[in-house]
């Protein structure tokens, strides 16, 4: 089905954005992979991301999957979930031009960079987040199955723990500056 390959593309490009801002800023001397630096325990999330990569593109490559039926069957929803999935590849795309040199994976005690509160950090403080949040539900909709409603739900709650965990992080390095763009710009949408 066309739907599943172009959600599966959406994986793709995504890991492909990241990966490459990540390969030019360590070219420049930045490490932006901080990732689990301050929280152990997170690593435990790229197993579960990786199964979750592994799902998109079974569906697209008719690998072996242990999800059974879906939830409903529309053609429309799976469209929807398409046009979701642009979307936030778009924000994506938005989000790491905006923050330049200033991507990190993680938080950064040691280089966090400068206060990003242009382009699309001036609609929203975590477009990032955003956009990972609408490829789960555009995913979920292209293969509506428990399973992908389930990853919906939990990655609601790792983003939103995340983004508590910055935010304090920002609220204490850049004080008053950033506590004055949390007043103007909301935190999701």
């Amino acid at each position: 089905m066309v739907t599943n390959d172009l959600g599966a593309l959406t994986i793709v490009l995504l890991i492909g954005m990241v990966l490459t801002r990540t390969a030019i800023l360590r070219r420049r001397g930045v490490e932006a992979a901080k990732f689990g630096a301050i929280d152990k325990r997170d690593f435990l999330i790229p197993p579960f991301a990786l199964f979750y990569i592994y799902l998109i593109l079974a569906a697209a490559l008719r690998w072996p999957t242990i999800v059974g039926g879906t939830l409903f069957g529309s053609n429309a929803a799976a469209w929807a979930g398409v046009a979701l999935c642009a979307v936030a590849l778009l924000l994506m795309l938005l989000a790491l031009i905006s923050f330049g040199a200033s991507f990190r994976i993680g938080i950064d005690e040691d280089r966090p960079d400068r206060l990003v509160t242009t382009g699309i950090f001036s609609v929203t403080r975590n477009p990032i987040y955003v956009a990972f949040a609408i490829v789960l539900v555009g995913e979920f909709l292209i293969l509506p199955s428990w399973i992908l409603l389930l990853y919906v739900l939990a990655g609601f709650a790792l983003f939103h723990r995340q983004v508590l965990r910055e935010e304090a992080f920002l609220a204490e390095h850049y004080g008053q500056e950033y506590r004055a763009y949390a007043d103007r710009v909301r935190r999701y949408l």
